[in-house]
This record gives C-alpha cells, sequence and structure tokens, in this order.
C-alpha cells in the first residue's frame, strides 16, 4: 500500500494518507484509520508519458536546451560555495564549535576545521552541466530500461506554483535506486528547479559515480552518526541553511532507506525535524511538503531484494558494480509511475496544533525580499488602527527601510540579502563563553528591539486582545468572547493603560478596527474570524505572546492561553 499524501504533521507525529485510510505515526506507535476524505488524490488525474517526447526528438537537444526555472521568489542568489560559508557562520554552528571544543579540550579552531571538513564531505555542488549530461544519459538510459514514465501533469503544475510561494520538501517513496535519478530527470524536463537530495555516503564513494552526483544535486550523510555531536550540528545546519534561504528543494527518502520488501515502511522523522525547524522558529514564513509516490510494474533491483530478504549481505555500492550491472539495459521492466501529490502547508497543518514560540528562542534571520512585503502589510495594518508614521513618500520603500536599518545598525544588519539581529561581541581574545554567556548576548538583541516594539503596542492592544479572546474561547458567541475579553483587559490591567469602567467600548472599538481591515465579521450574537483575516488575527495574538509566558513561567497561571 502506497501512502502517497502527507495529511498532518505535529512536534512528534505525522500522518500518511492513502484513497480513504489514514496511517498514523508517532514514534514507534502506528495505527491506521479510516477516514472520508482521500486527501486530494484525484482519480481523473491525466497520466503522460514524458519518454513520448524523447523518442521522437534529439536526447542531445533535450540536454542542451535553455534551461530557465522559475526559483522560489523570496530567495537570493546564492553559490554553493556561499551556501557553505553560511553554514559554518553561523550562530548555532559556532555556538556548538566552542562548546564542543570546551568538552574535549581542543582548540576552537581546530574543532572549526573538524567541522569545515565534515561540510566538505557532506555537501553538494550542484551544476549545470552536470544536470545536462545526467539529463543526457538518463534519456538514453530510460528509454532502454523502461515503456513509458507516465507522470500526473496536474501534480507537476502544482508543485510549479508551490515552488514560487514557499521552500519545498519533496518526499518520495524508496523503492529503487532510479528513484534517486527520476525525480531530477522529470523536474529538468519540465523547467523546474534542481533539487538537493539526500544520500547514504556510500554512493559518494563510487570512484567518478559520487563526483557527478554531487555535482547533480546529492549531499552525503553518513549512515552511523550515532552521538557524534559536531557531525550532527554540522547535517542540520546544512539542511535548515538550504531551507530558510530557499536554496533549492529539499528531497529525501521519508522511509529512509529503500523497502526490501517494497510495501510502505514507518518514516524515519530525523531529516523531517530537520528540514521544518526553520518553519518552527519563524524563520521561514512557510514550508510546503510534496508527498511523491514512485511505483514500478517491474523494479530493477528484484533479484538483489529477494536474496537481502534471505539474509544474503547487501554488495557494497561501486563503479565496477554498477558497470558489470549494464545488463539490466537488455531487459523490459515496463512502466514507472510517478505521482505528485498534493503539496501541503506546514503553517495550515500545524494551525491550532503547534506552538511556534516554544521554538522560537534565538534571534531571527529573515530574507530582505520577504521583510520588504511584510513590513509594508504592518505600515498598513498601523495606519487602519489609527497610528501616524512618519514614513516619507517620496523614496522607494526599501530606501526607506534601509535607511531605518541603519539607523539601528547598533542591534541589526543585513548581509547578503539576510536580516539578522546582532549579537553582543565578547572582550577581544576571549575564551569559549558558556551557555549563560551566550544567552545573555543573544538576549540583548532581542530586548532591544522588543522595546521598540513596546513603543507601538498601545496601538495594536485592543485588536490584539479580541484575537486572542476568539481564539482561546473556540467560540463564536459574542457574549464568551466578551467574557473573555474582559478578563485579559483585567489581567493586562498592569501592563498597559485602561481607563475604568469602559470595557464594553473598547470591545467595541477592537470588533470596529479588525473588522475594518476584514480580520472579524460581527453580528448581534456573534464575532467569528474568517480564514482571510487568519493572518491578521494570528500577528496580533504573537504580540501578546511575550506577555503571556510571563505570566505562565513566573506566576504559574493555570489559564489555558493555547
Amino acid at each position: 500500500m502506497e501512502y502517497n499524501h502527507v495529511n498532518k504533521v505535529r512536534n512528534d507525529s505525522i500522518e500518511y494518507v492513502q484513497q480513504g485510510k489514514v496511517l498514523t505515526v508517532a514514534g514507534s506507535d502506528v495505527s491506521l484509520l479510516q477516514c472520508e476524505d482521500p486527501s486530494g488524490y484525484k482519480q481523473e488525474d491525466e497520466f503522460m508519458d514524458i519518454l513520448e517526447e524523447r523518442r521522437r526528438s534529439s536526447d542531445l537537444g533535450h540536454a542542451l536546451r535553455t534551461f530557465t526555472p522559475t526559483p522560489y521568489r523570496g530567495a537570493p542568489p546564492l553559490s554553493a560555495g556561499a551556501l557553505n560559508r553560511t553554514v559554518l557562520e553561523s550562530q548555532y554552528l559556532r555556538y556548538v564549535t566552542k562548546e564542543v571544543a570546551m568538552e574535549t579540550g581542543e582548540s576552537v579552531d581546530l574543532v572549526r576545521e573538524e567541522a569545515s571538513g565534515i561540510l566538505d564531505e557532506m555537501s553538494q555542488n550542484l551544476q549545470l552541466g552536470f544536470i545536462r549530461l545526467l539529463g543526457f544519459t538518463l534519456s538514453k538510459v530510460f528509454k532502454r530500461l523502461f515503456s513509458h514514465i507516465n507522470i500526473n501533469q496536474e501534480g507537476l503544475n502544482r508543485l510549479q506554483q508551490a515552488i514560487q510561494e514557499s521552500p519545498v520538501i519533496l518526499m518520495p517513496n524508496h523503492r529503487s535506486y532510479v528513484d534517486f535519478l527520476v525525480l531530477s530527470y522529470i523536474l529538468f524536463t519540465y523547467d523546474l528547479p534542481i533539487p538537493v537530495i539526500a544520500a547514504g555516503i556510500p554512493l559518494m564513494d563510487m570512484k567518478m559515480v559520487g563526483e557527478i552526483l554531487r555535482r547533480s544535486g546529492a549531499f552525503f550523510i553518513r549512515r552511523a552518526i550515532g552521538s557524534d555531536k559536531l557531525y550532527w550540528a554540522v547535517l542540520s545546519e546544512y539542511v535548515k541553511t538550504i531551507v530558510r534561504t530557499g536554496y533549492a528543494p529539499v528531497e529525501f527518502y521519508v522511509e529512509g532507506l529503500r523497502s526490501r520488501t517494497l510495501k510502505s515502511l514507518t518514516p524515519k522523522l530525523g531529516m523531517m525535524h530537520m528540514v521544518l525547524e526553520p518553519f518552527f522558529k519563524g524563520e521561514v514564513y512557510d514550508i510546503t511538503l510534496v508527498p511523491i509516490s514512485i511505483s514500478y510494474d517491474r523494479v530493477l533491483e528484484e533479484s538483489l531484494l529477494a536474496h537481502e530478504l534471505l539474509g544474503v549481505p547487501k554488495p557494497r555500492e561501486t563503479t565496477m558494480g554498477l558497470l558489470k550491472a549494464r545488463r539490466v539495459l537488455e531487459e523490459d521492466y515496463g512502466s514507472m509511475h510517478v505521482y505528485f501529490g498534493m503539496p501541503l502547508s506546514v503553517r495550515q497543518l500545524t494551525k491550532g496544533r503547534v506552538d511556534r514560540c516554544e521554538y522560537n528562542l534565538l534571534p531571527s534571520k529573515r530574507s530582505w525580499t520577504i521583510c520588504i512585503p511584510r513590513t509594508l502589510w504592518l505600515k498598513g495594518l498601523a495606519i487602519s488602527f489609527g497610528a501616524r508614521l512618519d514614513w516619507p513618500e517620496q523614496p522607494p520603500e526599501n530606501q526607506v527601510m534601509a535607511s531605518s536599518m541603519a539607523l539601528h545598525r547598533s542591534v541589526i544588519r543585513c548581509h547578503q540579502g539576510c536580516v539578522t539581529l546582532l549579537e553582543e561581541e565578547g572582550p577581544v581574545g576571549a575564551g569559549p563563553f558558556t551557555t549563560e554567556e551566550g544567552v545573555v548576548r543573544r538576549a540583548r538583541a532581542v530586548l532591544m528591539v522588543a522595546a521598540y516594539r513596546n513603543q507601538a503596542l498601545h496601538v495594536f492592544i485592543r485588536p490584539a486582545m479580541l484575537a486572542l479572546a476568539i481564539h482561546t474561547t473556540r467560540s463564536s458567541q459574542r457574549e464568551d468572547i466578551y467574557s473573555y475579553f474582559r478578563f485579559l483587559l483585567d489581567l493586562f490591567s498592569n501592563d498597559f493603560i485602561f481607563i475604568t469602567g469602559r470595557s464594553s467600548q473598547d470591545f467595541e472599538e477592537a470588533c470596529s478596527l479588525l473588522r475594518k481591515c476584514g480580520a472579524v465579521q460581527t453580528s448581534q450574537q456573534e464575532v467569528t474570524s474568517p480564514e482571510e483575516g487568519q493572518r491578521t488575527t494570528s500577528f496580533l495574538r504573537a504580540l501578546l505572546q511575550p506577555f503571556i509566558d510571563a505570566y505562565q513561567v513566573c506566576g504559574g497561571l493555570n489559564v489555558r492561553f493555547k
């Protein structure tokens, strides 16, 4: 049974759906449930054979044609070398490097050199020339092996749209070594960005082949990492940097390894945690998961799989072994079927299920191109709530924002298209700092920015309390929402200035402001928040979250806010 659609992602579980059945995975707990919705799978999806055109035209022409994919629109231009430098210079890796140095007694420089070596071993070096070479070679090979490679056109159209809107994670099942090649070939054929692919390190050791795969987008992961803290840090930061920068779609096999029995395996969640962390920390607005089902009329490794099930050790991957296996080109393996499932927004999947505040502990990093439209959105919201802004009319918006950033250069900077908060620098020549010192250095920047936020909170406080009341009560009844709104007025009476006896007027003012910007709809009995208003209400609730957390942590307040 193929589970070709991811339905839900939680803190520690994932749900896969296949035509009316749900597979829930939570650690080692697996359960199969019935459901009414086949979760987007459409029997009427039309499949097309991508080999049909290849049999009619030149393979060389196909490989050398103009290749102009449209990438994620928030992604700054970034080379493979620049990507690696970003990883090595990241705050997280600097912190782990110093921590490992303290634990092992080695110098920080020596540990950093070791981290750099791990990254060099691991990282991909995607180059268009090698993609073209692979495209030409695979056209020849696939036409010999398969009669058809059928893919759903609608799924490709959905994928193309998703790639432009947010970082994309491709999650195919794993049945054959061919899986590793076919998705890149399809994306190259249809002018979509080539993914970077998580691969086992044995493939890297294959002479020539390993380097071709590396330059075609493969990054290599050791199979036995164990408790190697530095390796885990380099790997996770590398994956997270690819996601947060939108460098390329990330492809990994959610089952972790090929299924020797050809049935679906329990998902491995390690890589899933890595790719989702930038969203949980608020470093990206959204991430799109694209489940992909790959199936074969006949699998190339059918005999090999049977021998492995009988206990015969798996042969080591070598270039010579690959050359000896060329006799498979004389066989007919029927058709391959590739189904691109419905793209799934992690933001939508986790709404109401995952509290991102517990993950968002570090100063965030934003793409400058993303900051501009969000700032303009916030500007419009503030003005609609009655704020007066000193915003010049003549210069372009990006120049106004750049001027403001220069003014606050003591706490924020823009480097290579990424906006970051600056940590406090330690004394020159000082050794590794402790965890407590690291927290203080990070907290300085966060508190300085929070102070400027606090200057404007009075503009948003009443709509924010209404948004929180609607979310917390989970009721549309005006009476219930108003009751909780009054509770919040009382709770925050020492934090914000309210006029005693005006709770009703404050509530009506909040309703009016949110109704004005389309975030709520009101009637005599109800106050509701439509789907199109979720962006506004989510932002407003987040403004109050630090105050709520402080009450819960310091005061032990037994109230369910989330």
